[in-house]
């Protein structure tokens, strides 16, 4: 609940909070009440007529809270014991070091397997012994697996590797000033640090610091070799790290530690080439000439596929070095968190499902599983290069309305170009008292006297621009794009609605892909997609969740091979789990391939109409069947 008052920053209902957590209105009052209790006297949740907002010490309230035994927070401790115990322990006296009973603990125990799919390692249980088995590297990343989970969004939290590795862990308060000098010394060799990626390997040494003070170091098969490990660099990151880690950590690290370090910070620094005779940014010398072809390859086709234009080589060797970096820490399960995950699929969905299919491709070709916040750092990538090309026509045209009197209207346009140049696009000046109003046609009519009407598209400014004038034209430039956006929208959408594609009412039990299945079928009936798309679609879900907001999941196939382009919808109230959140609405999207153009409409505008909290509450409250959900939905995007 803090979590998601922090992230929104504004006002919520309990109705709505309880929605986003599948819980009732009255466990939503409990939790502010617990919250509150946590920071007294200060205030970490807000009461008022309009509903709970973050208080001024949500954030305090947040960290506190894997402080007060929380079962998390008794799972962690009892990952810890046991990672260090190399003989195990004996269930009884933890359950009692613990504060519970045997059988809570075993419940506990069975919650650790859970936790080590996948990791390499096994929980054995003799009698009345628990004991962890495998190779020092598998514990160091169920480590660092515990430590993520500590760390909110995915963020670097000192505090919180801290609990992970125990209050009695080596240098805990040194490693603000180790990391500041670490990036300072990687700096002066002239390197780029990637801030995301230098944290993580922050926490890698502090793990590897105090499993090392506990004389448990990595042996030499568990760090990484290959040809990372051979980089004429290495040497030199090696004996950084060892240097900070003697002076600020007072831990003298083994080769084999040092390393696997020094790969992962590798691994996450952009480190161009610099001596004479390196290659140029589109083909840098350190770049494996087969990882290159293959992103080229899957750029190409993305671009195709999309009708986006990223396919330039800048991009393609930026991305495909960061892809080397990728296959390097895939070998090692070494993944780096992405604090802007969250904020990138809910605002640039359409970025973010160009990276998806990237990933897939890449999955695919050099078989390395991404998880969402891989897919979040090539969605950074992608929406880069957008950024870098995108159209000057995006632009709104203006014209300025200001009689002629010396060179005013020069001043005049020279100014809204300065403060205004990125967001409107003057093409015209009328600078007699009575300009022919009718035949002025551009989006924004920008004038200094007052026309014979007002509108929507008319603004009336300074003849020397002011800040007020400013923000009024921005508001307006905004109004217009939002208003032709939501058009846009409308206008897909009723082509595109099946009125008896249409469920009220999901199973909270069925899952996505039980869910997809079901609004799968309703088009399967009407001819529009095979069983084939919808055991793709499935496939998507898998790669990364399709809820796009806290309330709005759009699961759809890669390809766009449906016979016509239509929409299925599912209402779930209360809202249902899904991937890492809850939803109430399903949008269930087939695209066809001659909609490609269509796809980045509703993708975008229809995500954007569901992150408003208050219109996803109207419309699953009042959208009993179709014709009401089609009503409500015309109302929001009407305003």
């Amino acid at each position: 609940m803090l979590g998601l008052l922090l992230r929104d920053g504004d006002w919520v209902t309990a109705a709505a909070l309880a929605d986003s957590l599948g819980v009732t209105p009255r466990s939503i009052r409990s939790y502010v009440t617990a919250a509150n209790a946590r920071v007294t006297p200060g205030t970490a949740v807000e009461s008022g007529p309009q509903g709970y907002r973050a208080g001024t010490d949500a954030a305090a309230a947040l960290r506190a809270g894997s402080d007060v035994g929380t079962p998390r927070d008794r799972l962690h401790t009892l990952v810890r014991t046991l990672l260090d115990a190399p003989d195990g322990v004996d269930v009884f006296e933890t359950a009692d070091a613990l504060h519970v009973s045997p059988a809570t603990l075993d419940a506990d125990l069975a919650r650790v397997r859970g936790l080590l799919g996948g990791t390499e390692l096994t929980l054995e249980r003799s009698a009345s012994r628990a004991r962890l088995r495998g190779t020092e590297g598998a514990q160091r990343r169920l480590l660092s697996t515990l430590a993520h989970d500590e760390m909110d969004a995915g963020s670097f939290d000192l505090a919180a590797l801290r609990r992970t590795l125990g209050e009695g862990s080596v240098g805990a308060r040194a490693f603000g000033p180790f990391k500041t000098e670490l990036v300072a010394r990687l700096g002066q060799l002239g390197w780029f640090v990637n801030e995301f990626g230098i944290a993580d390997v922050v926490m890698h040494i502090a793990i590897a610091a105090d499993r090392t003070a506990r004389d448990r170091p990595l042996d030499a098969a568990g760090a990484e070799g290959g040809a990372a490990a051979q980089r004429p660099t290495q040497t030199q990151v090696a004996e950084i790290i060892e240097e900070l880690s003697e002076r600020h950590l007072d831990v003298r690290l083994g080769s084999a530690d040092l390393q696997h370090l020094a790969t992962l910070v590798l691994t996450r620094v952009v480190a161009p080439d610099a001596p004479a005779g390196a290659a140029s940014v589109t083909a840098p010398s350190s770049l494996d000439p087969e990882v290159h072809g293959v992103v080229r390859e899957v750029v190409t086709a993305a671009a195709e596929e999309f009708l986006v234009d990223i396919a330039h080589e800048d991009f393609i060797a930026r991305l495909a070095l960061h892809v080397q970096n990728l296959l390097h820490r895939a070998r090692e399960q070494a993944w780096s968190r992405n604090p802007l995950t969250r904020s990138l699929k809910s605002t640039y969905p359409m970025i973010f499902e160009v990276a998806v299919f990237i990933a897939s491709r890449l999955q695919q070709r050099l078989g390395i599983p991404l998880p969402d916040d891989e897919i979040a750092y090539i969605a950074m990538h992608v929406g880069g290069r957008l950024e870098r090309s995108r159209r000057a026509d995006q632009l709104l045209t203006a014209t300025i309305v200001c009689p002629g009197y010396y060179d005013l209207h020069e001043l005049l346009r020279s100014s809204v170009d300065r403060s205004l140049g990125q967001a409107i696009e003057v093409v015209g000046v009328e600078t007699r008292v009575d300009p022919d109003w009718a035949s002025i046609d551009t989006d924004l009519v920008l004038t200094t006297i007052d026309p014979p009407a007002s509108g929507d598209r008319i603004v009336r400014i300074q003849p020397f621009l002011t800040d007020p004038d400013v923000e009024r034209v921005q508001a307006a430039a905004g109004r217009i794009r939002r208003t032709r956006r939501l058009a846009r929208l409308r206008a897909e959408l009723e082509r595109y609605f099946e009125p008896s594609a249409f469920a009220r009412g999901l199973d909270d039990a069925a899952g996505e892909e039980g869910v997809i299945r079901t609004l799968g079928a309703l088009l399967r009936d009407r001819g529009v997609i095979d069983a084939d798309y919808v055991e793709r679609t499935i496939e998507r879900e898998r790669l990364s969740s399709t809820a796009f907001t806290d309330a709005l999941a759009v699961p759809h196939a890669l390809e766009m091979t449906a016979s016509r382009t239509a929409i299925a919808i599912g209402i779930a109230d209360p809202s249902i789990p899904w991937g890492d959140g809850r939803v109430q609405v399903v949008a269930l999207v087939a695209f066809s391939e001659t909609d490609r153009e269509a796809f980045q409409t509703v993708f975008e505008q229809f995500v954007e109409v569901f992150s408003e909290r208050d219109s996803v509450q109207r419309i699953v409250r009042r959208g009993t069947d179709f014709n009401a959900f089609l009503d409500e939905l015309v109302a929001v995007i009407d305003g």
